[in-house]
């Protein structure tokens, strides 16, 4: 599975996001995109899978024009995982992650169906939470439930925003290393917006780091993630060490520092 995305522009209105994108990604691979707030990350994943039409510029998945593909043939080959699960269901988390089956789905499938579902409630260590219903469950159940929801899709791309936000920190790690190695195991792209570059260099294949409504930087995390790029795209100090072969980013605070530095002087 490959997307590509050709001098993408995107404006809400007059006001620009994102601004002659160019981008190319292959799988299968667990891509983390990185950036500030308001840079435009969600804006991009939403164009990809056609949630937003681009103000100009081409989406391609496997060679084919988004803007040709239906909705419900798109949803065959890219998922998608919203931000946060504010949608407050009066259905049991089993019919809740059934829906994510509509797009394959006919009027005799529902037993397969519902193979597919339980197998991956299973993956993600959350069957107990079958029979419970939806809107009775904790932020991070919901955003697990979610997951789950974008997997039972079975698609080609995998997009997700900011999957882990409302976990704690083990959970975080282990729904990142589970998204990593769903990549190679299903044989997917997985694309995946991040607020926390440490485990994003832990885990990602590739990352992209966006500033100002464009792709500032692609690459390995050890290319990506530098002192100097953290410096232009975040504004913050920082050192960034190897660990087990990736970087690991250490925050300094630069006004204390300077504080410091001015009581040595006195």
């Amino acid at each position: 599975m490959e997307i590509e995305i050709e001098d993408m522009c995107f404006s809400y209105g007059s006001v620009p996001v994102l601004k002659n994108v160019e981008l190319k990604l292959e799988g299968p691979r667990f891509v983390s995109i990185l950036g500030p707030n308001g840079v435009g990350k969600s804006t991009l994943i939403h164009c990809m899978n056609k949630i937003l039409e681009p103000t100009s510029g081409k989406v391609f998945i496997d060679g084919e024009d988004v803007n040709g593909i239906s909705i419900k043939d798109l949803a065959k080959q890219v998922g998608y995982v919203p931000y946060s699960a504010n949608d407050t269901f009066p259905l049991s988390v089993v019919d809740t992650v059934l829906m994510g089956r509509h797009p394959h789905s006919n009027w005799k499938s529902l037993d397969s169906d519902l193979d597919v579902v339980y197998a991956t409630l299973k993956v993600l260590g959350i069957s107990r939470l079958a029979l419970r219903p939806f809107n009775a469950l904790s932020a991070g159940q919901h955003q697990k439930v979610m997951l789950a929801r974008g997997l039972v899709q079975e698609p080609k791309v995998l997009l997700l925003d900011e999957p882990t936000s409302n976990l704690d920190i083990r959970h975080q790690l282990d729904v990142t290393r589970l998204l990593r190695d769903l990549a190679y195991e299903k044989n997917i792209l997985v694309i995946m917006i991040s607020h926390d570059i440490n485990i994003a260099a832990k885990y990602a294949d590739e990352v992209i780091m966006m500033h100002g409504g464009t792709i500032f930087s692609v690459g390995t995390p050890e290319e990506v993630i530098t002192a100097e790029n953290l410096q232009t795209v975040y504004g913050v100090t920082s050192e960034v060490i190897i660990d087990n072969g990736r970087p690991h980013v250490i925050l300094r605070d630069a006004m204390r520092m300077e504080d410091e530095d001015d009581e040595c002087d006195d």
